[in-house]
């Protein structure tokens, strides 16, 4: 003790200065000091800690450029049948390949990729088609994951929705996709918005039933049955105690639907039940035939890889994002 008071004095502090009194009061007692969490600061830094992410993210940026701003810039998106056919009359300007449209028009963006058919730039026309593919398909997984993913999360949370809904999965879900979006285009104009309804009509059923999967495995938790016992409405429970553990699966489920839909329109393309507007599919549709010409096929492949390109990327921002929003990645 004698040894402690020496090492003490040496400090050269008083008792008031080295001691003072503490009340103690339980509710401070409890608080637990821990750093801030914050879900999406989270998702993002896991995001962009890939390197891989940030590359893609410039070609995501990019692919939007050309495809809304550029046809809008060069005046594209507003006169696009004029410019379409503006050398319709001048057969030099047809099937030109990228170098020789260079020679004749002069260096530009807009012959990088050569001439059509009717003399028109393939590189404009390849990108205001991608502005209506990527519309088509941003929509359609809007309306599709809306009403997929509410309509399935009650599903999965009601057995009186339950008996109905399987019902209706077990009837319509047999019915092939293909056929029901060939029906309705014949029966109704082949339009942009004739399409988006062929392809919503239905196209949310799989989606509501894979999230009733995911729902039915996390309904039981005691979180859950707890709310239940205390009289929470199903639907409060579905969307404050179901919906946001099941973030990372939507994102994910995203990911996969919109490049789906884009590949999609252009098969219903290729195989004759594609929309009156110059899609991807319906470019490629038309260029097909240039196969049997050796110099024509750059304009076959130019939109087959454009559309592929978008797909990949669209994808992969997707696929990451539903990765990086998983909360076990954020430890």
């Amino acid at each position: 003790m004698e040894k402690e008071s020496a090492e003490v004095k040496e400090l050269g502090l008083s008792e008031e200065e080295l001691f003072s009194h503490y009340d103690h009061n339980q509710y401070e007692s409890e608080k637990v000091t821990a750093p801030r969490y914050s879900y999406w600061k989270s998702v993002f830094r896991v995001f962009f800690r890939q390197k891989i992410n940030v590359v893609v993210l410039v070609l995501l940026a990019l692919i939007i450029v050309f495809a809304y701003i550029y046809p809008a810039v060069t005046g594209y998106a507003a006169n696009h049948e004029e410019m379409y056919n503006m050398n319709a009359a001048d057969n030099s300007t047809k099937h030109l390949t990228p170098d020789k449209a260079i020679s004749k028009f002069g260096f530009s963006l807009s012959w990088i990729l050569g001439s059509g058919s009717q003399g028109q730039s393939t590189f404009d026309a390849l990108w205001y088609g991608s502005s209506i593919s990527i519309t088509l398909a941003l929509i359609c997984a809007l309306i599709n994951m809306v009403i997929g993913i509410l309509l399935g999360a009650v599903w999965g949370f009601s057995k009186k929705v339950d008996i109905v809904m399987t019902e209706v999965f077990n009837i319509v879900g047999n019915v092939p996709y293909v056929l029901i979006i060939g029906v309705l285009i014949q029966i109704l104009s082949p339009s942009f918005w004739t399409l988006v309804f062929a392809m919503t009509v239905t196209g949310w059923l799989g989606i509501a039933y894979f999230i009733r999967t995911q729902v039915i495995v996390i309904r039981d938790r005691e979180y859950n049955l707890a709310s239940r016992c205390l009289g929470t409405p199903i639907l409060r429970l579905t969307m404050k105690n179901i919906l946001p553990f099941m973030t990372s699966v939507i994102v994910t489920l995203a990911a996969a639907e919109i490049p789906a839909y884009i590949s999609f329109e252009v098969f219903l393309s290729y195989i004759g039940l594609g929309i009156s507007d110059m899609t991807l599919g319906k470019i490629i549709t038309q260029t097909q035939a240039f196969l049997a010409v050796p110099e024509w096929g750059f304009e076959y492949w130019s939109p087959i890889i454009v559309s592929s390109i978008i797909a990949i990327i669209l994808y992969l921002v997707g696929q990451n994002l539903g990765d990086a929003s998983d909360p076990k990645t954020h430890m």
